[in-house]
């Protein structure tokens, strides 16, 4: 979309928003309002209208609360909480039945989550996560996607492994290993993958980098930051995969960017990971 170009992204199109992006060299600009009197002003110094009667300082200091809430780490933190008070026991190990419940109902607890605080700033969900493009064609888009995320991992991995072996610190990838008991195992790995990893993910995606481009910095800003956290969140699974997975948030980032749609997104991340799970249990059950 070439700079300068109305859409209707948040329904701003009737107040006069336009958007300074162009991704062809990836730059982004703040989201710009053109006033009565032809002055472009930053949209940090425009609040929605949930946000009205609040100083940018304090728009700042309510997105930076809303993106800690909906990291995971607190609704996670909480669930393990409940778990462990209705009785619930962990081992040293993971744990797969640990992992369905948790990462399921995490799901659940902070879709809705996001979905009350997008309410809260009289934002529609609609605009947030689907968009105006036919929802059809993103998923088409989600599913081509999928081959050359594969492509980009598969290089990417062969080339840390020559340039940096050393970040291979983990032989066997411990999320993988819990499709690898049995069938059964495998199936409810990928629904996890799917529903926690490819829907969950790219919904908290879409909702932090909102954040971050009406009030942190930018888009550029919540790409790097989001990235490098996601990345971070699969130091478990080695260093290597760490990198890997940084960079895919960040192509799964760009997407939605471009697209201001997460049905893409989600597509090609749920594609992903349910084929790893399934390439995983053929290896095993072979």
């Amino acid at each position: 979309m070439p700079p300068g170009h109305f859409y209707t992204i948040w329904g701003y199109q009737s107040a006069g928003f336009v958007p300074e992006v162009d991704f062809g060299s990836f730059r982004t600009r703040t989201l710009e309002r053109v006033s009565d009197q032809g002055v472009r002003v930053p949209s940090e110094a425009m609040p929605v209208a949930g946000d009205v009667g609040l100083s940018q300082g304090q728009r700042r200091a309510v997105a930076i609360l809303e993106i800690l809430l909906c990291s995971s780490i607190p609704t996670q933190l909480s669930i393990l909480k409940v778990m462990q008070l209705a009785g619930w026991s962990f081992g040293p190990e993971l744990s797969l039945s640990t992992v369905v419940v948790l990462s399921l109902a995490d799901t659940i607890v902070l879709v809705a989550l996001m979905v009350v605080l997008t309410h809260v700033h009289r934002e529609r969900v609609r605009d947030l996560w689907w968009g105006n493009r036919p929802r059809w064609r993103e998923a088409a888009l989600g599913v081509l996607l999928v081959p050359p995320t594969f492509l980009i991992v598969g290089l990417l991995m062969l080339l840390l492994m020559r340039v940096a072996p050393a970040l291979h610190n983990v032989p066997t990838n411990p999320i993988e290993q819990l499709a690898t008991g049995s069938p059964m195992q495998a199936v409810l790995l990928g629904i996890v993958a799917i529903v926690a990893g490819g829907i969950r993910e790219e919904l908290q995606r879409a909702f932090l980098l909102r954040r971050f481009e009406r009030h942190l910095g930018g888009a550029v800003v919540g790409v790097i930051v989001l990235s490098t956290a996601f990345g971070l969140g699969h130091l478990q699974q080695g260093y290597d995969a760490a990198v890997t997975t940084g960079v895919l948030g960040a192509l799964w980032a760009i997407v939605y960017l471009r697209r201001r749609s997460a049905i893409a997104p989600m597509v090609s991340h749920a594609g992903f990971n349910a084929l790893e799970v399934l390439r995983v249990a053929i290896i095993a059950f072979s």
